[in-house]
């Protein structure tokens, strides 16, 4: 009995640990014509959000991950133009 109370609990927290995994893992971007790594943290957010909303004019906001491959193509040219942006 105690056997199965402590595999549970194994089962239920290594359960609770996989979403915080995957999300960390989430928040990296490879830019491929650039060929590197970028870390998407509130400071990217923002400069994403300046880009899209004030930049492109866009009326409402995307998230990154659900652009077209050519626009994230040019947010990361824009980003690279504008490394100092704050």
């Amino acid at each position: 009995m105690p056997m199965k109370r402590f595999l549970g609990m194994l089962l239920l927290s290594s359960s609770l640990l996989i979403p915080v995994v995957s999300r960390a893992e989430a928040h990296r971007y490879y830019d491929p014509y650039r060929r590197d790594y970028h870390e998407w943290n509130e400071h990217e957010n923002r400069a994403y959000r300046h880009w899209l909303m004030e930049e492109r004019r866009e009326q409402r906001y995307r998230e990154y991950r659900r652009l077209k491959a050519q626009q994230q193509r040019e947010y990361w040219r824009w980003r690279h133009e504008h490394s100092d942006w704050r």
